[in-house]
């Protein structure tokens, strides 16, 4: 490069520059180092007890209140297995609820972060901006047009904002209507707007609520077609009562916090047909679910994908996303915000998407499915050992179920003592101090979530994991009853 060549860059200078891709091959060779000791859980170490509870105690001091876990990374980990500064090795079954899709420490990954860094701008805006993220939005919007209409995307810096750009977008199309349209035990995010239509009073405790949403009853699998013509019933009574209202309807195709609960085409076809009759856009909340089913987009599973209007994706994906349909374009001014994502989410968050994309992850017999079906495999046989710590789920309208297992992909629960919370609450700190790290969903009945680094996890780890699980489940089911 010389100044008087008008073609060239300065960052000519760093692309393929021999001395950087010396140095960054060296620091991913000391990573690997420091990863070969992690192959298993471990215990903590006593002699880093002490400093670790001042860690633990900082953290209280500084948020105001302990966190949920007694959780300080070290800040290495190897794919399913991190590292804690205790000295402690576990197993990560939630991925910080769904973000690390593919673990700790993915040398490839870290490789592409690394490199990020050498960028002018480490965290990346709406005013300014660099080829990152065109190409980020460029590859999602190319992946959810192959099966829907959706055309434009808008990055924001987390789900909970792409949400609140959904309802804004979907607003505006509807001319301010002031009713939402969502389903029972939903969950939107934790802003001022997103606490409210998230079907959970312990979320929106204080907030003064004025967002006016309407709740469906999500599908009933032992209901069946009744499941389906009540939630339409329901939406029919909420559209005759309030016609012209409704700015959206909310689904999740597979509700997160609220219990993995899946419904099948059937299900969503007739309600959608409704929305579409009376011009509610519908909206797609894909931000846990992306990555997760047998396809990249849920919608895609299910051949829903021509209904959708508006599709929020978030979690795994690094950055997160607002997808909309030309016909949904918003006016300038609606949507903005100084952060989008960090160049390091740009980078590493499109090169995993190609990897889930391109590496056999999705479809029937995918890596996906096959995870799923080793989860299901692994509870069923501590089931078949232990029946007694899995009795008879009780549900809605004094009605109960033997099913223990659910959810799909990527997205996998079980439900111990039948889904008593106390107990459930009891189990996942125990798992935690024996070695696997999960957390809960659903609202009663309660069950265990996990949400494992599908990108690098293999079907064989599931068989320690478990092995660690049944060891949890024991210790909980041995509690008196008062202290479980």
């Amino acid at each position: 490069m010389t100044q008087s060549d008008p073609a060239a860059l300065a960052a000519d200078h760093l692309a393929g520059n021999a001395r950087i891709d010396e140095a960054v091959a060296a620091i991913v060779d000391e990573l690997r180092t420091a990863q070969a000791t992690l192959d298993g859980a471990r215990p903590a170490s006593a002699a880093l007890a002490e400093s670790y509870q001042q860690w633990i105690d900082r953290n209280a001091t500084v948020r105001g209140r302990g966190a949920w876990y007694p959780y300080v990374g070290s800040g290495v980990g190897r794919g399913p297995l991190v590292e804690l500064l205790d000295g402690s090795v576990k197993w990560d079954m939630i991925g910080g609820i769904g973000v690390h899709l593919f673990g700790h420490g993915d040398p490839e990954l870290v490789e592409i972060a690394v490199r990020a860094g050498l960028s002018d701008l480490l965290m990346q805006g709406n005013l300014q901006y660099n080829g990152d993220s065109i190409e980020f939005a460029e590859l999602l919007v190319a992946e959810a047009a192959k099966r829907s209409r959706l055309a434009h995307c808008f990055v924001s810096n987390s789900g909970c904002m792409v949400n609140e750009s959904a309802l804004k977008v979907c607003q505006q199309k509807t001319g301010g209507a002031p009713r939402i349209f969502a389903f029972a035990g939903c969950f939107m995010g934790r802003s001022t707007t997103m606490s409210q239509i998230g079907d959970n009073a312990a979320y929106r405790q204080g907030v003064p609520l004025n967002a006016l949403v309407d709740y469906l009853p999500f599908f009933d699998p032992a209901l069946g077609e009744r499941s389906i013509e009540m939630a339409r019933w329901h939406m029919e009574q909420q559209i005759l009562r309030y016609p012209k209202q409704h700015s959206c309807l909310i689904v999740e195709l597979v509700q997160g916090e609220g219990g993995f609960n899946t419904a099948p085409r059937e299900f969503f076809l007739p309600i959608f047909e409704l929305a579409r009759a009376h011009g509610i856009p519908i909206w797609d909340d894909e931000v846990q679910t992306f990555g997760r089913t047998e396809t990249m987009y849920a919608f895609e599973r299910l051949d829903l994908g021509e209904f959708v209007d508006v599709l929020t994706l978030g979690k795994m994906s690094q950055a997160c996303a607002c997808l909309f349909t030309a016909e949904m374009n918003p006016g300038p001014g609606l949507l903005s915000g100084t952060f989008s994502a960090s160049t390091a989410a740009f980078r590493v968050g499109r090169r995993l998407l190609e990897r889930m994309r391109d590496g056999g992850h999705y479809g029937p017999d995918g890596g996906n499915a096959r995870l799923h079906r080793a989860f299901r495999e692994g509870i069923a046989a501590i089931q078949g050992r232990h029946p007694e710590w899995f009795p008879t789920v009780p549900l809605e309208f004094g009605r109960s179920t033997d099913e223990v297992v659910g959810g799909i992909g990527g997205m996998m629960r079980f439900t111990p003592f039948g889904g008593d919370k106390a107990k459930v609450m009891r189990l996942l700190h125990t798992m935690f101090e024996e070695g696997v790290i999960a957390f809960a969903c659903g609202h009663g009945p309660y069950h265990v979530r996990f949400l494992p680094p599908v990108g690098v996890m293999r079907v064989e780890q599931f068989a320690p994991v478990m092995e660690i699980v049944e060891r949890a489940l024991a210790r909980v089911a041995m509690e008196p009853a008062e202290t479980a």
